[in-house]
């Protein structure tokens, strides 16, 4: 099993040079078919419980304390998962690993419609949520190790191949409950069957993966990304570092390239304040914002290409229209209005909090990616969405709606503060990026 996860050696025989641009082209292809359709299914396991809890609650005579019960117990061992599974995602094949983690996460979903008992779904959703942690890294070191800060001789570059990718969140909770409903079309209201249909349509989508997706391009006989289109790994003070994997001590890795890296440090501090905002507008006034997500987050990521990877300008810009918005929905009255505004406050929270999934990787070797992402999820969650939940809320039954509009606020302004020290940092480093070549 963990010989299977290994990553595959580099292939023998390099590809010729005159057939590098085409194969390139066509497994960047691939890998981002992939990479989204595998995150859909890692979705589509992550809600159907979520989605179907009134109609679980009913079934099963849990109460509702039951259920934030259960439901908790995801985002608990999702901070934590994303960190330690994030950390072997740099380890393993990222392809192979990703679709494993997508069949381990089924099986477990499907264990579900088997049981009714409460302790026995705390346990499940627990360790699913483990299973869970083994999705994102993976797919943003495979987005990283396919594609370049530029797109020469690439389908795309980074920035619009990762905003790509980041679609499939929302189109991930468009299929849960597509799922659903094809359950409820093939085998009536079963709640048993809606978990094993989801089951079933999640490891068709890791086997096609398993097939359709790939290691690293030197495993295809092709040269790395920084080789093809000149892309180089500039970190902390203009160091270059080099490769895709590494030998080195993950505790070393960890303290040398995260640790000890202030500029993933801004990025991580941006994130979990955004990810505060994020769920502090989610959780307790209205989702309707995500309708927008999908369009402008592509958009944004595409325009961050066009200034050479200098994400961080659009990161500003966007945080700084959230900010208006937000000031403008909880200031007005008109009903329409309010509805406009959280239409386009969608495009200015997910397209940063999209970005700077990119940029935390970028700030670190190929080889940390999945570290960098771990870490950057572990605070996401343990920290930004227990903040947007717990504190908002108490805040909020203590003071009223206002003392989370401050909360808001305040993280909003953090936010805004750490992306402008990135924007600096990050100009300096691609200055160094471009003199070099």
């Amino acid at each position: 099993m963990f010989g299977f996860l290994k990553p595959a050696p580099d292939a023998e025989q390099k590809i010729s040079e005159e057939k590098v641009p085409r194969l390139y082209k066509m497994w960047q292809t691939r890998v981002l078919i992939s990479t989204v359709i595998v995150y859909i299914g890692y979705y589509i396991i992550r809600l159907i419980f979520t989605v179907q809890q009134n109609d679980i609650s009913k079934a099963y005579g849990f109460s509702m304390g039951q259920i934030g019960t259960i439901l908790s117990m995801f985002g608990i061992g999702y901070g934590i998962s994303k960190l330690i599974m994030g950390t072997l995602a740099d380890r393993a094949n990222p392809n192979r690993y990703v679709a494993t983690g997508l069949i381990v996460s089924a099986i477990i979903n499907a264990l579900y419609g088997a049981t009714q008992s409460f302790g026995m779904i705390v346990f499940l959703m627990l360790l699913n949520s483990v299973m869970q942690g083994m999705g994102a890294a993976a797919c943003q070191r495979l987005v990283g190790l396919w594609f370049g800060r530029k797109a020469k001789g690439s389908i795309m570059a980074r920035g619009t191949a990762f905003s790509i990718w980041s679609s499939a969140h929302n189109a991930g909770a468009f299929m849960c409950v597509a799922v659903i409903n094809l359950s409820a079309f093939f085998f009536g209201a079963s709640l048993q069957w809606s978990f094993w249909t989801a089951s079933i349509v999640s490891i068709v989508i890791a086997i096609i993966v398993l097939f359709l997706g790939s290691d690293r391009p030197t495993t295809k006989g092709l040269p790395t990304i920084e080789e093809y289109s000149g892309d180089k790994v500039v970190i902390k003070d203009g160091e270059i570092v080099e490769g895709d994997v590494s030998n080195d001590n993950v505790f070393k890795i960890f303290f040398e390239y995260i640790v000890k890296n202030k500029l993933v440090w801004a990025v991580i501090l941006t994130s979990l304040s955004i990810y505060v905002v994020r769920y502090g507008i989610m959780k307790w006034l209205t989702g309707i914002f995500e309708l927008a997500a999908v369009p402008g987050v592509i958009i944004i990521g595409f325009i961050t290409d066009l200034l050479k990877g200098r994400r961080a300008i659009m990161v500003l810009v966007s945080l700084i229209a959230m900010l208006a918005c937000l000031i403008t929905y909880f200031a007005a009255t008109n009903h329409t209005l309010i509805i406009i505004v959280l239409l386009i406050m969608g495009t200015f929270i997910y397209a940063p909090a999209t970005i700077v999934g990119l940029m935390v990787n970028e700030a670190v070797p190929k080889f940390a990616n999945g570290m960098s992402t771990g870490t950057m999820g572990f605070c996401q969650y343990i920290i930004g969405e227990v903040t947007a939940t717990l504190v908002i809320g108490w805040l909020v039954q203590a003071y009223g709606w206002s003392a989370g509009n401050i909360i808001v606020y305040i993280f909003s302004g953090i936010a805004i503060l750490a992306s402008i020290y990135i924007l600096v940092h990050q100009n300096r480093l691609y200055k160094k990026i471009d003199d070099a070549g």
